[in-house]
């Protein structure tokens, strides 16, 4: 089944490079995509352009299973790490791909007061709550709310998470909107609102290879180019100091273009030993935004593929896969290992809820909360 998966993946890129002005347009499609352990269906959503590029969506964890472009000569390939088999998304996760809610990141303790009282979360990571908890958005199977064809290709995921779910107040109203244009940029757009103030945090948690998923040089030769002056230094338990510490003459300047590996094992700076690597907060320059910046910009050199991350979050949240120990098998029987591909989450800070100093991620009645973020594939020579 991997082996059909994945040449469908392909097939979809190609047929979309050589579809020619004749389409006219981005196309979707919707199909079925397995089921999971209790029965339930789960459904995939493909969209395609006119240049090679597709991106592959799946209602369990309104994930995004595959992202396929070409190179600089081309060649199609899929640059983020997940699984062939849906089922595997939910025996094996590691949030690939994944959209991550209701609070994407850590909250310290799993525990934050809002309006005086006091709310406890799941800890499914040690001492805190990851990503909303043990039953978070990645793990919920997402409805088809629409598939549209056009301009722009599109699908839209709704959910309804009641109000408690995993401790958070309110009942959400979530939506998860993918499109794809013929520049090549995939736009997902994360909406939400609640019946009670509460605190929301969207993103998703796609995981880099621009090389291609799986390629034996792994993803910290790319080059990374993230335009924030200071970052979110962490303590031994990855939740932020509150401080936001200049990155001038230190292994987190990324304001000119730098090789990930040129400071990814540097141990003489404690925030890479607390971090196994890379998993920071960067505090972007451009703030929160009305419309999409840029958030980050990475380049594999041998390929050409350049990916540009652009959102509306003050944040981004950069992880070079330090977790990945080869435990599990990804997409072509591939072992991914540290290194192996990296995330750039653009979203609220970290713990927000508990750090006044940061941006807000209180959302309340009638005042809805609204993310955009983009992923646009290009190349260069």
């Amino acid at each position: 089944m991997r082996k059909t998966v994945r040449a469908g993946l392909i097939a979809a890129a190609t047929v979309a490079l050589c579809a020619g002005t004749a389409a006219g347009a981005a196309v979707a499609r919707r199909m079925p995509a397995g089921k999971l352990a209790d029965g339930t269906t789960v459904e995939a959503s493909t969209l395609s352009n006119q240049h090679g590029v597709s991106a592959r969506g799946l209602t369990y964890g309104a994930t995004l299973q595959s992202l396929i472009g070409p190179d600089r000569n081309g060649r199609p390939a899929d640059v983020i790490l997940g699984y062939d088999d849906t089922t595997a998304y939910e025996a094996h996760p590691n949030y690939f791909g994944v959209t991550v809610g209701r609070y994407a990141n850590r909250i310290a303790g799993g525990k934050f007061v809002l309006d005086g009282k006091t709310y406890q979360l799941p800890l499914n990571d040690k001492v805190n709550s990851l990503h909303g908890g043990g039953k978070g958005f990645d793990k919920q199977n997402w409805s088809v709310a629409s598939v549209t064809s056009g301009a722009s290709a599109s699908v839209v995921l709704a959910h309804r998470s009641p109000d408690g779910a995993s401790g958070y107040p309110g009942a959400l109203d979530a939506t998860v909107t993918y499109a794809l244009d013929e520049s090549n940029a995939l736009t997902i757009t994360f909406a939400a609102t609640t019946t009670k103030p509460t605190v929301v945090n969207m993103t998703n948690h796609a995981i880099f290879n621009l090389a291609g998923e799986g390629s034996s040089e792994g993803a910290t030769f790319h080059h990374l180019t993230i335009p924030a002056a200071a970052y979110t230094p962490i303590d031994f338990a990855l939740i932020p100091t509150g401080e936001r510490r200049p990155v001038t003459g230190t292994v987190f300047d990324f304001r000119a273009p730098r090789v990930i590996a040129d400071g990814i094992r540097d141990g003489r700076d404690e925030q890479i030993r607390f971090g196994r690597g890379y998993d920071h907060n960067f505090a972007l320059d451009k703030g929160l935004t009305a419309t999409p910046q840029l958030a980050a910009r990475l380049e594999d050199p041998k390929s050409g593929r350049v990916l540009e991350v652009l959102s509306t979050e003050p944040g981004l949240q950069f992880y070079t896969g330090n977790f990945l120990d080869g435990t599990f098998i990804g997409k072509q029987g591939h072992v991914y290992r540290m290194g192996d591909g990296i995330a750039l989450e653009p979203q609220k800070f970290p713990d927000a809820p508990n750090q006044p100093a940061f941006v807000s991620s209180r959302v309340d009645p009638g005042k809805p909360y609204r993310h955009v973020m983009i992923y646009r594939l290009t190349t260069a020579r």
